[in-house]
C-alpha cells in the first residue's frame, strides 16, 4: 500500500520543488512565453486584418475590371456598328458610283450612235443626191440628143430667166 499512498515527507519535497519550479518559471520563463504568444496573437490579427483588406480591395478591383470589361464590350460594339455603317456606306457609293458610270457610259454611246446616224444619213443623202444627178443628167442627155430638143430646152430656159 505504500505505493498508492505516499509518505509525508515525499509530498512535502514534491511539493516543494513544484512550487519552487512554478517560481522560477514564473520569474524568468512564463514571461517571454506570454510576451511571444502576445506577439504571435498580434501578427495572426494583423495577417487577418491584412487578408480582409486585401480581399476588400480584390473585390473592389473584380468591380473595377468587371466595368472596365463592360466599357470595352461597349466600345468593341459601337466601333464595330461604326465600321459596319461605313463598309455599307462605302457599298452603297460604290454602287451610286457605278450607276452614275453605267449612266455616262449609256449616255456616251447614245450620242455616238446618234452621230453615227447622222453621218451615216448625211452620206446616204449625199450618195442619192450625187445619184439622182448622174440619172438625171443620163435622162437629160437621152432627151436632148438631137439638136431641136436642145434648141426648144434653151428657149424655155430663157423665157424662165426672163420672167424671172
Amino acid at each position: 500500500m505504500d505505493l498508492i499512498i505516499p509518505d509525508f515527507g515525499l509530498l512535502f519535497w514534491t511539493g516543494l520543488v513544484f512550487i519552487c519550479l512554478l517560481f522560477v518559471l514564473t520569474k524568468f520563463i512564463w514571461k517571454p512565453i506570454l510576451s511571444a504568444v502576445n506577439e504571435r496573437e498580434e501578427k495572426i490579427t494583423e495577417a487577418l486584418e491584412l487578408a480582409v483588406k486585401t480581399k476588400a480591395e480584390m473585390q473592389t478591383l473584380q468591380a473595377e475590371n468587371q466595368n472596365i470589361l463592360k466599357e470595352a464590350r461597349a466600345e468593341r460594339d459601337s466601333i464595330v456598328k461604326e465600321a459596319k455603317e461605313i463598309a455599307s456606306k462605302m457599298v452603297a457609293d460604290a454602287k451610286d458610283n457605278a450607276k452614275k458610270e453605267s449612266e455616262k457610259v449609256v449616255v456616251a454611246a447614245r450620242q455616238t450612235i446618234e452621230a453615227e446616224k447622222s453621218a451615216a444619213i448625211a452620206e446616204l443623202k449625199s450618195q442619192v443626191a450625187t445619184l439622182s444627178i448622174e440619172i438625171a443628167e443620163k435622162v437629160v442627155r437621152g432627151e436632148l440628143d438631137s439638136s431641136d430638143k436642145q434648141k426648144a430646152l434653151a428657149e424655155k430656159l430663157v423665157g424662165d430667166i426672163n420672167l424671172n
